[in-house]
């Protein structure tokens, strides 16, 4: 019974307010997790979320670089682009001069050619028509002559006689052919 009355004489406590030692041994173990954090915790975290800072800034710096050297290339190819187009549309150009003169250059030396082929025929044909003239005069000549002989029943053998006869029996046809044409 003794022991229940010291329980009972000792005053009840009040379960909301802790004891003294509790917040004692409390506070000085919040103190020493406060310290351990703050010098050896809350550095290494400021280091990693610094290099992470870093490296996200650095990447997007790198990547902004990156962009505006893509950029760059661009505009670049462009350019070269454009210019191989005009050099382009100049080869093009120069093909078809070239082209054209070379056409002319043909079609020029084709003339000639055709002019020259012409020329060679007509004089080919005055020749012939010359010699046909000759050896036609030569016959009719002949002919006109042995026909002559034959009307007026005596030779017309003498050679400059039979020359002046022929040659005025020709000039009579040439003369008769040059009205009848006109």
């Amino acid at each position: 019974m003794t022991s229940l009355k010291v329980l009972a004489e000792e005053p009840a406590h009040n379960p909301i307010i802790p004891f003294w030692q509790e917040v004692v041994i409390g506070t000085i173990a919040f103190g020493l997790l406060c310290f351990v954090l703050m010098k050896f915790v809350f550095p290494q975290m400021e280091k990693t979320f610094a290099a992470r800072v870093d490296a996200i800034e650095g990447g997007i710096k790198r990547a902004e670089a990156a962009q505006a050297e893509a950029n760059a290339l661009l505009e670049q190819y462009r350019a070269q682009l454009g210019e191989a187009r005009t050099e382009a549309a100049r080869i093009r150009d120069e093909a078809r001069a070239d082209a054209e003169a070379i056409r002319q250059d043909v079609l020029a030396k084709a003339r000639e050619e055709s002019e020259r082929i012409i020329a060679a025929g007509n004089e080919q044909l005055a020749a012939q028509r010359e010699s046909i003239v000759r050896d036609l005069r030569s016959e009719v000549g002949t002919l006109a002559v042995d026909l002559a002989g034959r009307i007026v029943g005596e030779s017309l053998a003498d050679e400059a006689r039979a020359r002046g006869t022929v040659d005025r029996f020709i000039a009579e046809l040439d003369a008769a052919g040059s009205a009848g044409g006109r």
